[in-house]
């Protein structure tokens, strides 16, 4: 009975959500109360029971030992999100990894405990190395606010990863460079990207927050043409850097790195402090297709002058720009070098009402992009205008 219950309230819930599972019964309440769980087909039952999180899942293991079976088909994960799992342990971890987790494996999000009142850390070397030769197919890693102060090095993350996010995360000193000794990491100055290099098939790469990333640390593992053919992640196509979140961090921008080219990069996207030297060295990336730029605040006259240098990019079609704060030129003193077609752009925006003036700022900002950037598409999401009040 009360697997009939829970089954029950599982359809109900999947039909509030209005996906489709391929097939569709129709069962009154006294019917339910005498129907028996064989007459739903087992693909379908998979179907319904991946509607549920991963909590939900455990959760519905323990109603009887068909549903203990189902629930551990590999279909069901896939794509395992763990960043809603509040009160997250390594008990947990390994609980899952042991019966739960396998060669179904594909992507994994897991959010550690450094912004939690709890603290502490809880993703260690062992489980790390079994789940690495658990789950020989895991190729999306997404790690966010996670403390990686307890691991030696990068070596211990998966080798076979296409698809790797630190987002807020906290890393040692030496965390990407594993080719030199332990001693010899902590007095190190500058930390480098050089061990990625040793995951072949990366091909997205996305460090959002995360700190001991610097411009030498691009250029070590950026693609470049060497002795023996390209060297460094050439299957990389899509990178994200992004501080948007701490304050008070002086050191150079790891983005400016970008200025000795990326081969085979195609989309980069930047975020916060990365934008203003990103942006500059972005005309550097002979393969680049489309750029990102958000949560940021940037200069008429500085856009329009990058955007100048990107024409010389052949394959650059998409510029796209997200929670932006831009800035207008500065007007002329009076009677001072305001040409007739300046004093016409004035006298238009004067004559508009001031909650206008921003949109017709941007859009006069997206006509002056298209002259430079003609076979180029732009786009403006949730941007505004930072406006003189005198």
């Amino acid at each position: 009975m009360r697997a009939h219950l829970v089954c029950f309230d599982i359809v109900v819930r999947a039909k509030k959500r209005k996906r489709c599972i391929g097939h569709s019964f129709v069962y009154t309440m006294d019917e339910f109360t005498t129907c028996n769980l064989d007459y739903l087909p087992e693909n379908i039952l998979i179907d319904v029971l991946s509607y549920l999180s991963v909590r939900e899942l455990v959760r519905a293991g323990r109603v009887c030992k068909r549903w203990r079976r189902l629930v551990k088909d590999q279909k069901l994960w896939r794509l395992v999100d763990l960043t809603a799992w509040k009160g997250m342990t390594s008990r947990i971890l390994w609980v899952l990894l042991r019966q739960y987790l396998g060669g179904g494996l594909r992507c994994l999000r897991l959010r550690g405990l450094l912004l939690s009142v709890r603290g502490g850390t809880f993703l260690s070397e062992a489980w790390l190395k079994a789940l690495s030769t658990k789950c020989p197919r895991l190729s999306k890693l997404y790690l966010l606010h996670t403390d990686f102060r307890s691991l030696p090095s990068c070596q211990l993350l998966p080798p076979f990863l296409k698809v790797l996010e630190l987002q807020g995360c906290e890393l040692p000193q030496g965390f990407f460079n594993q080719d030199l000794p332990a001693s010899s990491q902590e007095s190190m100055q500058d930390q480098h990207l050089q061990s990625l290099t040793s995951w072949e098939r990366l091909s997205r790469l996305e460090l959002c927050d995360t700190f001991r990333v610097t411009a030498n640390g691009l250029r070590g593992c950026a693609a470049k043409e060497g002795v023996c053919g390209l060297e460094g992640l050439f299957r990389l196509k899509f990178l994200e850097m992004s501080i948007t979140t701490r304050q008070g961090y002086q050191r150079p921008m790891a983005s400016s790195g970008l200025g000795s080219g990326w081969l085979g990069l195609e989309e980069l996207s930047l975020g916060g402090k990365e934008v203003v030297p990103g942006f500059l060295c972005a005309s550097h990336l002979k393969d680049l297709k489309r750029l990102y730029l958000k949560a940021c605040t940037l200069g008429e006259m500085q856009i329009v002058h990058n955007c100048t240098m990107l024409r010389r990019l052949p394959g650059f079609h998409r510029l796209e720009f997200l929670d932006v704060v831009f800035q207008p030129r500065l007007c002329p003193p009076e009677g001072e070098g305001v040409g007739e077609g300046e004093q016409e752009g004035e006298e238009e925006a004067a004559g508009g009402d001031n909650e206008s003036k921003p949109d017709k700022l941007i859009r006069n900002l997206s006509r002056s992009l298209a002259v430079v950037l003609p076979c180029c598409t732009l786009a403006f999401r949730n941007c505004s205008v930072q406006i003189n009040p005198d």
